[in-house]
C-alpha cells in the first residue's frame, strides 16, 4: 500500500532532463543532411527523448502501453451514453486482442498490459493484471468519489506496474484508459486544477445529446461544490473528484519520470492523470510526450492552459491508449533520424552558407 511519505520520496527523487545532453543532440540534428530544424517536431523528439534518458544513444524500440480500467460511481447520475456493464466487456475484448489500441499497438510493435484498478464488476481473464483497489469509485455528485488513501493506492498501482515494465524492457510507456463514465471525473479535475470552467471542459463523450450534455455540466458543478472543502491540493481532489484508473495514470507519469523514462499520454482522460501528476510535480511535464489533441473540448484549454502541443490532431475520442500508441512511433522516427542520418561532412554534401 503506497503511503503519503512514498509518494513524497517519489516525488523528491524526480529531477529535470538533461539539457546537457539535449543540446548535444540538437547539434548532431543541426549537423545532418537538411537544413537547421526542417524536420520540426521529429527533432524536438529526438533531442527531447535524449535527455529524458541522459543518453545520446537513447532507444524506444521497447514500446509498453498500460491500459487502465475502473467504474465511476457517477454514472447513476446518467452522465454516459453507454451502461457500466461495458467496462468490463471491453476488459475481456482488449485481452482477446479486438479493440482499436490491440490493432494500433500491434501496428506499432507495442505490447499492451491491461490492469483491473477499479473495475464494478469482477474480471477473471488469463492475462489481467488484477490490481483493484476497490470495485468502483463513489458518485462523487453526493460526496468524494475515493478516500485519499484509496486515491494513493491507485497511484501506487500506476507506480508499480510502470515499474515492472520498466523492469522487463519496456523503454517508452503509454498510458490508456477504460472506464464508462470517465469523461465525468475528468472534466471535473481540468476545471479544478487548471482551473477552468466546467462548460469549457466538458464534452459528449461516448456521444451525448444536448441535453445529456447540459445535464452533464450540471452534475460536474454539482459534484464540485459537493467537495469544496476537499479541493485542497492535486491528491485530496484527485481523491474527491477523480477515478482509479486516471490516479493510476498519474501514477505511471510519475514512475516514468522517476525512471527517466519518456511516457506517452494518450487522450482527454489520460491528460488527466498526467495534470494531476503535474500538479504534484512540475518536472514531470518534461517527461510527457502528448500523443494528440482529443475531439473532446476540454483537451484544447488543456494544451492552451499548459502552453503545451499535442503531436497529432485527427480528432480521436477514444480512449484505451490508440492515440499513444500512434504517437510512440513518431518518437522512434525522431531518433532514427538522429541516428540514421548523415551529416554533411559523412555525405560529403556542402552545408549552407
Amino acid at each position: 500500500m503506497t503511503t503519503l511519505n512514498d509518494l513524497k520520496a517519489a516525488l523528491a527523487a524526480i529531477t529535470p532532463v538533461d539539457r546537457q545532453v539535449e543540446q548535444q543532440a540538437q547539434a548532431r540534428l543541426d549537423n545532418l543532411t537538411k537544413p537547421r530544424g526542417s524536420l520540426g517536431k521529429l527533432e524536438w523528439l529526438a533531442a527531447r527523448t535524449c535527455a529524458i534518458k541522459g543518453s545520446l544513444a537513447a532507444r524506444v524500440e521497447r514500446k509498453t502501453i498500460l491500459t487502465f480500467a475502473g467504474d465511476h460511481g457517477v454514472v447513476a447520475e446518467g452522465v454516459s451514453a453507454f451502461p457500466q456493464e461495458v467496462t468490463p466487456q471491453m476488459v475481456l475484448n482488449f485481452l482477446a486482442g479486438g479493440a482499436g489500441v490491440n490493432v494500433l499497438a500491434n501496428h506499432v510493435g507495442a505490447e499492451v498490459r491491461v490492469i483491473d484498478v477499479g473495475v464494478a464488476a469482477k474480471v477473471e481473464a488469463v492475462g489481467l493484471i488484477e490490481r483493484n483497489v476497490r470495485r468502483g469509485t463513489d458518485n462523487m455528485a453526493v460526496g468524494p468519489a475515493m478516500r485519499v488513501e484509496e486515491a494513493l493506492a491507485a497511484i501506487g498501482v500506476g507506480m508499480e506496474v510502470a515499474r515492472d515494465a520498466i523492469n522487463d524492457g519496456a523503454e517508452i510507456l503509454g498510458t490508456g484508459d477504460m472506464g464508462i463514465g470517465n469523461t465525468t471525473p475528468s472534466a471535473a479535475l481540468y476545471a479544478a486544477l487548471l482551473p477552468a470552467p466546467v462548460a469549457d471542459v466538458t464534452g459528449r463523450g461516448t456521444g451525448i445529446d444536448d441535453a445529456a450534455l447540459a445535464h452533464k455540466i450540471e452534475v460536474i458543478e454539482r459534484s464540485l461544490a459537493v467537495n469544496r472543502e476537499r479541493l485542497t491540493d492535486p491528491l485530496a481532489t484527485l481523491a474527491a473528484v477523480g477515478g482509479f484508473e486516471i490516479a493510476a495514470i498519474c501514477g505511471v507519469v510519475l514512475e516514468a519520470a522517476r525512471s527517466r523514462i519518456p511516457v506517452v499520454v494518450d487522450g482527454f482522460i489520460s491528460t488527466a492523470g498526467a495534470l494531476v501528476a503535474i500538479r504534484l510535480c512540475e518536472a514531470v511535464k518534461e517527461y510527457c510526450f502528448f500523443s494528440h489533441m482529443s475531439a473532446e473540448q476540454g483537451h484544447r484549454i488543456f494544451f492552451e492552459s499548459m502552453g503545451l502541443a499535442p503531436l497529432l490532431n485527427l480528432d480521436l475520442r477514444l480512449g484505451e491508449g490508440t492515440g499513444a500508441a500512434l504517437s510512440m512511433n513518431l518518437v522512434e522516427a525522431g531518433l532514427k533520424i538522429m541516428n540514421e542520418m548523415a551529416t554533411f561532412g559523412e555525405a560529403g554534401v556542402s552545408e549552407e552558407l
